[in-house]
């Protein structure tokens, strides 16, 4: 059998392990509420812990090991900044505390305090070390800085004697007195003076007689009435007795105590200077391709010309833009179109040379034309011909013969009183007006057209602002069956209640955002709330019928429309059969409008051609596009009213050979309806079935669907 060694017998007495634990703990509290050290608390306790066992080892050998006391001593000194305090509470804490082991009760108290006092002559001798080593490291720093201050004091001065020389600037150093300690060549070069000759001479007697007065006061200023530096213009006397105009800026240095010492005085030739000047006032009040007069130059011009104006003709303010300017640049490069600006400038100047007119180029392709009319001024349609003809002539550059035209927004014999940005603002408003037309048109301006275009920008623009606020809201109309006055299906529309105002219709609200590019997410609103009212409708209600909407021009060519189409669909759980998408007849000749309509039909949403005429561009729609429901134009509608409109019932034909349903839009009487109906009209929308209203109220419709 193997052999079982038998299990040790335990110690009798106290544990010793206990004692000292208690009392390293006891030491690293009481040591660090007093020093500075790096070790955390448990670093602390496990280091202190180590010295008492090495302590105690000491204590208990045969014969007192002061080497090992005085090597604790120097290690405490490791332990960060004990210092002074350390020391007096390691002597406290362990002079009590080692007396108390029971391990060392055996031990004489003058071993204990021998081996303290080596403990605590290895403190003090390492801790002296460490003051003289900081010492050292102090003294070298300190050369180090004193070096390094020295070398950039060098550096410095070598840097400020290459600014000096190679400075366009005159440059001195002038004493208190007025002595020159020392100048640059540049300052010599513009007295006329060799280089150094400066040196030693006094300012003052280069200055012009009439000015040394001056100078003398400023720089009094900066010695005695504390300024910073001072700028004047001077006359400075060249030594072959010719003045030359000069920009002196002097400002004063000062010694180590802060007293005046000498003046740093900077010359600048004024003749160059005033030329530099007028240069750069040139160029920042001319355009730098043309050479014309730039908007800014033009607005002060024409606030003065509104002052002198006579009162019998007063003046006239073209805003001119040359047409087709952007096709020249993207087809034959930005250098062309530049140097067709050129040419355009100098037609510009040579029509307008026998009048007092200024020309200017504002930006881009526009100009102004500002004319202080007289008895033998032309009148405005002659002036704009002119402009036409000569752009009608042939400009060949690079091998191209461009031959354009210009458009105008002319505003005759404003009011005295008129602020020059308000003219220019009805300017460029009545341009925008006559583009609007055509190429090559002028248009007058019109107050009362103006205030109209002012205000439904005015609309357009506070949209957003109204749409936020809750002031615009989906409402819904019935479409109904002409048969029997049914609804068949439910069309959703905008509405704006406006404040104190009557409130906007869907068409203007379309109209308005398409305008500003708003219709993008407040299109997208409307299709979402209709899609989630149908839903709606079609679990809660029980009412299944299609939920129709109207797309803009600008929505139905996004490139994104399948995409946005694909998750509202997806967001809200509607059917895509459920909705059906108008698509203007107008929009169709648009790049990407037939892929996002095939797009939509793939998607399974019914497809509805809107506004449709009777051209031969919306005929052949129907037959080529997956279209499900023709829409008549409201404008046919009317016109069915009054004019002799036999031809219009041949729309019905020639929409069902297709297989599409036909609907009728704008039908306001009783009359209107039957005649559609008996045409053969299937469907129609219109206030005499019913106004949009709000969801709730149209539920009163469902039963009869």
């Amino acid at each position: 059998m193997p052999k079982i060694d038998p299990i040790p017998e335990q110690p009798a007495g106290p544990d010793p392990d206990r004692g000292r634990t208690v009392l390293a703990r006891k030491w690293a509290y009481l040591l660090s509420g007093v020093t500075v050290v790096s070790l955390s608390r448990e670093d602390l306790d496990l280091e202190l812990r180590g010295m008492l066992d090495t302590l105690c080892a000491c204590l208990r050998g045969t014969s007192a090991d002061t080497a090992s006391a005085e090597a604790i001593g120097k290690r405490l000194v490791g332990l960060g900044y004990v210092g002074e305090p350390g020391l007096r509470c390691t002597l406290d804490v362990l002079g009590k505390g080692l007396p108390t082991l029971a391990e060392l009760r055996p031990v004489a108290a003058e071993r204990i305090a021998l081996t303290l006092g080596a403990l605590s002559c290895g403190f003090l001798l390492a801790h002296e070390r460490s003051v003289l080593d900081q010492q050292e490291i102090m003294h070298l720093s300190l050369l180090k800085a004193v070096r390094d201050a020295q070398w950039n004091l060098k550096q410095s001065e070598a840097r400020f004697d290459e600014v000096v020389t190679s400075s366009a600037s005159g440059i001195a150093l002038v004493a208190l007195d007025g002595r020159v300690v020392r100048a640059n060549a540049a300052l010599a070069e513009m007295l006329g003076h060799p280089a150094g000759e400066l040196t030693g001479t006094v300012l003052y007697d280069v200055v012009h007689p009439d000015s040394v007065d001056v100078l003398r006061e400023a720089l009094g200023s900066l010695v005695y009435g504390g300024k910073e530096r001072v700028r004047q213009s001077q006359r400075l006397l060249r030594r072959d007795g010719d003045v030359t105009r000069i920009s002196l800026t002097a400002s004063l240095l000062r010694d180590a105590e802060d007293r005046p010492a000498h003046f740093v005085v900077v010359v600048e030739d004024g003749t160059e200077l005033m030329l530099l000047q007028g240069e750069l006032s040139r160029q920042a009040l001319h355009d730098v391709l043309t050479g014309l007069p730039n908007r800014q130059y033009f607005g002060t011009h024409l606030e003065a010309a509104l002052r002198r104006a006579d009162p019998e003709y007063g003046v006239t303010l073209f805003h001119v833009d040359l047409d087709a300017f952007g096709m020249v640049c993207n087809s034959l490069g930005r250098r062309i179109g530049e140097q067709l600006l050129v040419h355009f400038a100098q037609r510009l100047k040579s029509v307008m040379a026998k009048e007092k007119a200024m020309i200017a180029r504002f930006h881009a392709d526009e100009f102004g034309i500002l004319v202080e009319n007289s008895a033998t001024t032309p009148d405005i349609a002659t002036i704009v011909r002119a402009i036409n003809d000569e752009l009608a002539e042939p400009f060949f550059v690079d091998g191209h013969g461009l031959a354009l035209s210009a458009s105008a927004g002319v505003v005759h014999r404003p009011s005295k009183g008129i602020d020059p940005a308000e003219l220019l603002r009805e300017a460029d408003q009545t341009l925008r007006r006559a583009r609007a037309r055509r190429r090559g048109q002028w248009k007058m301006f019109d107050r009362d057209a103006d205030a109209q275009d002012r205000r439904t920008q005015a609309l357009a623009v506070g949209m957003a602002g109204a749409w936020e606020n809750g002031e615009i809201s989906v409402r819904y109309r019935p479409m109904a069956r002409l048969a029997d006055g049914e609804v068949a299906g439910v069309e959703a529309r905008l509405h704006w209640d406006r404040p104190d105002e009557p409130p906007l219709a869907h068409e203007r609200c379309a109209e308005l955002a398409e305008a500003t590019g708003l219709i993008l997410p407040l299109g997208d609103w409307l299709l979402r709330a209709a899609s989630r009212q149908a839903e709606w409708w079609r679990q809660r209600a029980d009412f299944g019928l299609p939920m129709v909407a109207g797309l803009t021009g600008h929505q139905v060519s996004d490139d994104a429309l399948g995409t946005r189409v694909t998750r509202l669909l997806a967001d809200t759980g509607l059917p895509p059969e459920q909705l059906t998408l108008g698509v203007p007849v107008g929009a169709l000749p648009v790049s990407g409008v037939i892929d996002n309509v095939t797009a939509l039909a793939d998607l399974g949403v019914r497809v509805m051609l809107d506004e449709f005429g009777l051209g031969p561009d919306d005929l052949r729609a129907v037959e080529d596009l997956p279209v499900d429901i023709v829409r008549v134009d409201r404008r046919l509608t009317e016109w069915q009213a009054w004019a002799d409109s036999t031809f219009l019932a041949a729309l019905v034909p020639l929409v069902r050979q297709v297989g599409a349903t036909l609907v009728v839009d704008g039908v306001h009487s009783g009359d209107q309806a039957d005649w559609w109906r008996t045409a053969g009209a299937e469907l129609a929308t219109g206030d005499y079935f019913e106004t949009a209203s709000p969801a709730g109220e149209l539920v009163g419709h469902f039963a009869g669907a």
